[in-house]
């Protein structure tokens, strides 16, 4: 049997001095779609943040096909993150933002240039393309900031409440690429507070106060 894409065993995960996460395990296996779910501050950002790598865990290890992350830092390029916060460049076009993660990754400067513009175009932002980012609403960038994860074709997908800016039309476009992905072969762990977003994922597992000893709870399958 194939190893999971993604997994932790006994993670613990602080935030400054808080321990917000305790003790979670978790499987994903390439082509799944987990939601996480839970009340604001119940460690949904902060564990997306530590199985992407960029926080240490206090306890407990993540691998990515098998292998703990902290023993192969390169094992970060299979993993992608859309921020809540978005993690945009401000002094970069919406298309620079892009190419500047594929480039990166180790595309070509035209290979980074048609891959951003395909993303962008299946985020309907095809005509801000060339726009600065401090120029586009909360709404478009946070579609860039999906772009830029989807462009980069990861093994592992992690997003955190990546339709929260977005109105209906707009919801449903990201919604439908994030499960497009996973369809590819991509293990999906996304964070939301949104229910049509749990309700296209295989699995929800909401997240309580790890001072409760029912976190994490698996609430759906």
């Amino acid at each position: 049997m194939p190893e999971p894409a993604l997994s932790c065993r006994s993670l613990t995960c602080r935030a400054g001095d808080r321990e917000v996460v305790r003790d979670f395990d978790l499987a994903v296996a390439a082509g799944e779609r987990v939601a996480l779910t839970g009340p604001s501050g119940s460690g949904k950002t902060t564990l997306l943040t530590t199985l992407a790598g960029l926080l240490r865990p206090a306890a407990g290890q993540v691998r990515v096909d098998g292998v703990p992350l902290a023993d192969d830092p390169s094992l970060r390029s299979r993993l992608a993150l859309v921020f809540q916060s978005y993690g945009l460049l401000t002094l970069l076009t919406a298309a620079e933002n892009v190419e500047v993660a594929l480039r990166a990754a180790g595309r070509t400067p035209r290979e980074a240039m048609s891959e951003a513009a395909a993303a962008l175009e299946r985020m309907r932002l095809g005509g801000h393309a060339d726009h600065l980012i401090e120029e586009l609403s909360g709404g478009q960038q946070q579609r860039v900031a999906v772009a830029r994860a989807l462009a980069l074709a990861p093994r592992v997908l992690l997003a955190d409440e990546p339709t929260a800016e977005q109105d209906g039309v707009h919801r449903a476009i990201v919604l439908d690429e994030l499960v497009a992905a996973a369809r590819r072969g991509a293990a999906l762990v996304v964070a939301t507070h949104d229910p049509e977003v749990a309700e296209r994922c295989d699995r929800v597992i909401e997240l309580r106060s790890a001072a409760s000893p029912l976190s994490p709870a698996e609430v759906g399958a």
